[in-house]
C-alpha cells in the first residue's frame, strides 16, 4: 500500500519517517476490518503490528502537541500508549481516567478518531493552535471536549466515573488508567473495594495501572514494589485477577533498573511486548465482564518514547519548544509514515463503533424515570417538625419512582434523622438485617468515607442518572473536591443530566456536645464562592415545608450543583407550602414583620435554628417600639445582580435574578443584620445590594463543646441580646 501524500489531518506534522520492517505484510489494510468496531483476533501479527503503530502515534501528537506551547504533561500518557492503543484496538473506547496531566494523550485519542472536528480541530495545525487556549483543549480534561466521558483533575476521582459508568452500562467496559503517582490518594482503592462489596455483580470497569516509576517530580511511592507485592496490593483490595505485563521482560537493550523504556527495544521486541499488552488488556477486559474484579498493570518507565524520561518527563516548561534539539530527535524518533498514519486514523475511526463524540456514553441523554407530583406533606404554620424528615419522605419517593436512583451517606441515615430513607430504600449491603434495613438490592450506599460517597453520586449524575448524597456538613468538606469537580464539569457539557444534589445535616449549631470536630459550617464559604460560577446554589429552607419545595427544586434541575443546608431537630414551620416553593423560586421571602414601628429592623436570616434568636430578638426590639422584618434567605444565588453571576456561560444557563423593586421591598430598613448559623458569605448578595445605611452581620466565629445549641450560638456571639444591643448602637 502507497500513499503519496500524507492524510489531510498530518497537515501540520513536522516530522515523518520511514516505514517499519514488515509494514507492507502487517499494514496492508486496517486490523478493524470496515463494519466492525474491534480487532477479530488479539494475537493476529497484523492487530498487534497495528497496535504498536497506535501507541507511537498517539506518543508522536501528544509530545508535538504539548512542545508547541513548551506546556502539558507528555511523559505519564508515554508511558501508557500500549495500553490505550490495545483498550481501543479490542474497542473499548469508553475510556476515563484518574490523572489530569493524561489530558494531552487523550486528546491525542480524541485527535486521531476524529471527534475534535465537533470542535473545529480538524488537522494537526488546528490541535496545536488550540491546545491549552480558551475554547480550546484546556490543561487538564473537562466536561466540553467530544468524546471524552468525565473530567480529570484532582488525583483519586477517575475510578468513581468508571464505577458509576459500570453501574449505569452493563455489558460495556468502562477503563480508567490510574497513574502510581497517585496511588498515594487515599481512596482509589478502597473506594473500588467498597463498590464491589455492595454492587459485587458490577465488574465492568477496570483500573488500569500505568506503573512507570515516578510522579511528577519524583519517584512514585509505590516504585519500590517488586511486581508480586503490587499483585498482592490489588489482591488486598479485593480484585481477584490481576494482570501485569513488565516492559523488562522484553528488553533487548540492556537498560538498567526495575522501569524501562521499550521504545529503546529492538523492533522485535517492541512487537513482542506490545502482544504481550494487547493479549493481556484482553483478557482482562473479558475477565472485568465476565464478572470477576480484575485490574491490568502496564509496567514501563515514565516518558517512553517521548523527550526525556522519569520525572523530567512530566511536563514541559518553556525551553522545550519544538525548536529544540531534544524535541526534535524526540519527534524523529517516533515519526511514522504517511500511509501509517492513514492506517491509525481508521482503526480509531472504527474502534467502538464509531467516533467517541458519537458512541461514548456521555455523548447521549440517558432516559430518566417520570417522577411524577412530589407527595408533599404540608404542616401547619407554627407547628414543630424535623426538616431533615420531611426531606427524606421525598427520596424514599424518588427511589421508588426510579430504581437508578442511589443515596449515598457515610455517616448514616438514621443520625440524621432520615431513616424514612432507609426503611423504604433499603442499605445495600450483603448481609440482609430487617434491623438495619440491609439488603443486597438496596438504594442506599453507605461506605464510610465521605469521598467514595460524594464520588458516586457525582458520578452517576455526571452520567446522566439521578443521586443524592447526604452528609453531615461538618464532614462534606472530604467528599467536596469531587462535586466541585463535577459541577463545573456539568457547567461545560454538551448535554442535559441532572444536577448533583447534596443535603447537610447536623449544622454546627445542632452539634454542641460533640465540639469543634462535629462544628465546621465554615464550607459554607465555599459553596458561597461557587455561587459565582453560574450553576451552584446553596439553599437554606428556614423549615420543614421549605426543605420538601429545596429538594423538589434541586431534583427538577439540570446541569447545576444544588446544596441543600437545614436541622435534624424538631424546629417551628413559618412557611405554607406554596409560600416556600415561592421563596425558594424567587430567592427570599419574609416569614415575620410587625405591623408597626418608628424605625424598621431587617433581619436577613440563612438557616433554620439560628431562627430561635432571630425570634427572641424580634420580641424585644418590637417592645422598644422597632417594627421588625424577618426575611428567609432560601435561595442566596437569585439575589445576586445578573452581572454577578456567569449564568451566560455554563449549561442550562439560568438568568433569573430578584430585580431590585422586590428586592428592596424586603430588605430596605434603617437596620440591616444580616444573620447566618454558619459563615456570612453566603450573604454577600443581600450586603452588596441593600440600601439600608446601616448593615451588620451575625455568623458563626469557630467552634466548642456545649451542652445546647443556644450555648454554642452563645459562644459565637448568636443571642437575642447581642442583635438587640447592635441594633441600638446603630
Amino acid at each position: 500500500m502507497t500513499t503519496i501524500a500524507a492524510p489531510n489531518f498530518c497537515e501540520g506534522i513536522q516530522y515523518f519517517g520511514d516505514a517499519w520492517e514488515g509494514f507492507s505484510v502487517h499494514a496492508a489494510r486496517a486490523a478493524i476490518a470496515e463494519g466492525e468496531a474491534a480487532i477479530r483476533d488479539p494475537n493476529s501479527a497484523d492487530a498487534v503490528y497495528q497496535t504498536l503503530l497506535m501507541a507511537d502515534a498517539l506518543r508522536y501528537v501528544t509530545l508535538q502537541v504539548c512542545g508547541s506551547k513548551g506546556s502539558g504533561h507528555p511523559g505519564g500518557f508515554a508511558s501508557s500508549a500500549e495500553a490505550y492503543a490495545s483498550l481501543v484496538m479490542l474497542g473499548h473506547t469508553n475510556i476515563v481516567t484518574e490523572v489530569g496531566h493524561h489530558a494531552p494523550g487523550f486528546y491525542s485519542a480524541m485527535f486521531l478518531d476524529t471527534s475534535l472536528e465537533e470542535m473545529g480541530i480538524r488537522t494537526m495545525s488546528d490541535m496545536m493552535a488550540r491546545f491549552r487556549e480558551k475554547h480550546g483543549l484546556l490543561g487538564h480534561l473537562s466536561g466540553a471536549i467530544p468524546g471524552l466521558l468525565a473530567p480529570a483533575g484532582p488525583l483519586g476521582q477517575g475510578q468513581h466515573f468508571a464505577m458509576a459508568g459500570a453501574l449505569l452500562h452493563p455489558g460495556k467496559l468502562f477503563p480508567v488508567t490510574i497513574g502510581d503517582g497517585g496511588m498515594g490518594e487515599p481512596y482509589v482503592l478502597n473506594s473500588m473495594m467498597h463498590f464491589n462489596t455492595a454492587y459485587p455483580k458490577v465488574t465492568n470497569f477496570l483500573p488500569t495501572l500505568i506503573w512507570n516509576g515516578y510522579s511528577q517530580e519524583h519517584h512514585s511511592m509505590v516504585s519500590r514494589f517488586t511486581n508480586e507485592e503490587m499483585i498482592a496490593y490489588w489482591k488486598g483490595h479485593g480484585f481477584k485477577e490481576v494482570v501485569l505485563v513488565d516492559a523488562k521482560d522484553f528488553d533487548d537493550s540492556n537498560q538498567a533498573g526495575a522501569y524501562v523504556d521499550s521504545s529503546r527495544f529492538s523492533l522485535k521486541q517492541r512487537l513482542a511486548f506490545a502482544s504481550a499488552v494487547l493479549s493481556g488488556v484482553d483478557r482482562a477486559a473479558k475477565s472485568a465482564l465476565g464478572g470477576t474484579l480484575t485490574a491490568f498493570i502496564i509496567k514501563q518507565l515514565k516518558g517512553t518514547g517521548v523527550h526525556t524520561v522519569g520525572a523530567k518527563s512530566h511536563n514541559l516548561y518553556p525551553a522545550d519548544s519544538l525548536d529544540k534539539p531534544h524535541m526534535i530527535e524526540g519527534l524523529k524518533r517516533r515519526a511514522l509514515n504517511p500511509d501509517a498514519w492513514a492506517i491509525v486514523r481508521e482503526n480509531f475511526v472504527r474502534a467502538g463503533g464509531g467516533p467517541a463524540a458519537r458512541t461514548a456514553v456521555t455523548e447521549h441523554v440517558l432516559e430518566l424515570s417520570p417522577l411524577g407530583q412530589m407527595p408533599f406533606k404540608e404542616y401547619a404554620k407554627n407547628e414543630k417538625a424535623v426538616p431533615a424528615t420531611a426531606m427524606g419522605a421525598l427520596v424514599a419517593y424518588v427511589g421508588t419512582q426510579d430504581r437508578r436512583f442511589v443515596v449515598t451517606n457515610a455517616d448514616g441515615n438514621e443520625a440524621s434523622a432520615m431513616k424514612n430513607i432507609n426503611d423504604a430504600l433499603k442499605i445495600r449491603h450483603p448481609t440482609v438485617d430487617p434491623l438495619y434495613n440491609q439488603e443486597p438490592e438496596g438504594q442506599v450506599y453507605e461506605p464510610l468515607n465521605e469521598d467514595a460517597c460524594a464520588g458516586l453520586a457525582a458520578g452517576l449524575c455526571l452520567f446522566g442518572s439521578r443521586a443524592l448524597w447526604l452528609s453531615y456538613e461538618s464532614f462534606a468538606i472530604n467528599g467536596w473536591p469531587i462535586v466541585q469537580t463535577v459541577a463545573q464539569a456539568m457547567a461545560e457539557l454538551r448535554r442535559r443530566t441532572p444536577s448533583i444534589v447534596s443535603m447537610f445535616t447536623a449544622g454546627a449549631l445542632e452539634q454542641g456536645r460533640n465540639g469543634w470536630t462535629h462544628q465546621r459550617p465554615e464550607i459554607e464559604n465555599y459553596f458561597a464562592a461557587q455561587m459565582r460560577n453560574g450553576n451552584t446554589y446553596p439553599l437554606f429552607p428556614c423549615d420543614a415545608n421549605a426543605i420538601q419545595a429545596a429538594y423538589e427544586y434541586a431534583t427538577n434541575s439540570f446541569n447545576k450543583c444544588m446544596v441543600i443546608i437545614a436541622s435534624k431537630s424538631p424546629l417551628p414551620v413559618y412557611m405554607s407550602m406554596e409560600e416556600a416553593k415561592h421563596a425558594v423560586e424567587e430567592g427570599a421571602a419574609t416569614i415575620y414583620e410587625s405591623r408597626s414601628g418608628s424605625k424598621t429592623v431587617v433581619f436577613a436570616v440563612t438557616g433554620d435554628m439560628v431562627l430561635m434568636p432571630v425570634f427572641e430578638a424580634k420580641d424585644r426590639l418590637e417592645a422598644d417600639g422597632y417594627r421588625v422584618r424577618i426575611v428567609s434567605v432560601v435561595n442566596p444565588r437569585r439575589l445576586y445582580r445578573s452581572v454577578d453571576i456567569s449564568w451566560d456561560t455554563v449549561a442550562e444557563p439560568d438568568n433569573k435574578f430578584m430585580d431590585d423593586a422586590h428586592f428592596n421591598a424586603l430588605f430596605d430598613a434603617d437596620v440591616l443584620l444580616a444573620v447566618s448559623g454558619g459563615p456570612s458569605a453566603v450573604l454577600e448578595p443581600v450586603l452588596l445590594r441593600t440600601r439600608a445605611a446601616r448593615r451588620d452581620t451575625f455568623a458563626w466565629k469557630r467552634g466548642e463543646t456545649t451542652a445546647t445549641p443556644a450555648e454554642i450560638m452563645a459562644f459565637n456571639g448568636l443571642t437575642a441580646e447581642a442583635m438587640v444591643k447592635r441594633v441600638m448602637a446603630a
